[in-house]
């Protein structure tokens, strides 16, 4: 399975695809067995979903939720806004994330 750098939380932004430039916080980071990992950043790769009704949701119809994008087409952010790499870098007794372009602690 593949290292995954990027953690939920964080602020990336889209490196390409339809979404390219965007800039938003993972939700979730989806790592399954077999599949490369992928995520789902808010308000960004919106699809429609056609819904029947349920318990959850008697009506039903036409429902907007983000889809994931797959790790490899974003880039997380460092403090002054701009892509950047992972590192890591161990501090007294643990191990941190670190920029590689500024080399401040993630």
């Amino acid at each position: 399975m593949t290292k995954v750098k990027i953690k939920r939380g964080d602020n990336v932004i889209v490196t390409t695809g339809k979404n390219k430039g965007n800039k938003g916080e993972v939700l979730e980071v989806i790592k399954k067995e077999g599949k490369d990992p992928r995520v789902i950043i808010a308000g960004l790769n919106i699809v429609k979903r056609h819904t029947k009704p349920s318990a959850g949701n008697p009506q039903g119809g036409i429902v907007e939720k983000e889809a994931s994008i797959h790790i490899s087409n974003v880039a997380l952010l460092d403090d002054k806004g701009n892509a950047t790499k992972v590192g890591y870098k161990v501090e007294g007794d643990k191990k941190v994330r670190v920029a590689k372009t500024t080399g401040k602690t993630i």
